[in-house]
């Protein structure tokens, strides 16, 4: 099974049900994310938030969200964040910001740094949004050559067009992610 982490990524208040870039039923993978995170074979549990500034360059494409320290950027309130490291992406207003593996540590870590500090090797990620930022994560991940696995009980789609998610998945696998339905 190798060092294992899981990478929860984007649960945050604007890409939930009422948020400004809500996900339908975004919020139905909370309790999924909160029953899985508690496998002991976690050695590592990192939680993944858009953080943009105002004015962003990504909000030429997409509505303003996760605006950094506002209430749409924060978790989901019913979110199981114990122990886990928060991993801040989407600051550079250049920048899309959707991979985790762009982020860094409260303390300034790049992810992939300290998943390698921590003899991480298998990351499971699920999340929001399907097609973005989960799969963006995915495959850098597995670029980065970690044993990747995506849980898609655990994940959501925004599905702007029909089959986007399905187009994410095959993506995913053709890159080498273990993509599971449950």
């Amino acid at each position: 099974m190798g060092n294992r982490a899981h990478i929860t990524i984007d649960v945050q208040n604007d890409f939930c049900p009422e948020g400004r870039l809500a996900v339908t039923a975004g919020d139905e993978v909370v309790p999924v994310i909160n029953q899985r995170v508690k496998n002991p074979a976690y050695k590592r549990k990192y939680n993944s938030r858009d953080w943009h500034p105002p004015g962003s360059e990504h909000f030429k494409k997409w509505p303003t969200h996760c605006v950094e320290k506002t209430l749409g950027a924060a978790f989901h309130p019913d979110l199981d964040l114990t122990d886990a490291v928060i991993i801040t992406k989407g600051q550079d207003p250049a920048l899309d910001g959707y991979s985790a593996f762009e982020g860094t540590t409260s303390w300034g870590a790049m992810l992939e740094d300290d998943l390698r500090a921590h003899g991480i090797t298998d990351i499971d990620i699920e999340g929001l949004a399907t097609e973005y930022c989960v799969k963006k994560s995915a495959i850098d991940g597995a670029k980065r050559g970690f044993n990747v696995t995506v849980y898609l009980d655990g994940c959501r789609a925004v599905n702007i067009k029909p089959g986007d998610e399905e187009a994410a998945i095959v993506e995913m696998r053709a890159a080498g992610v273990n993509v599971v339905a449950a």
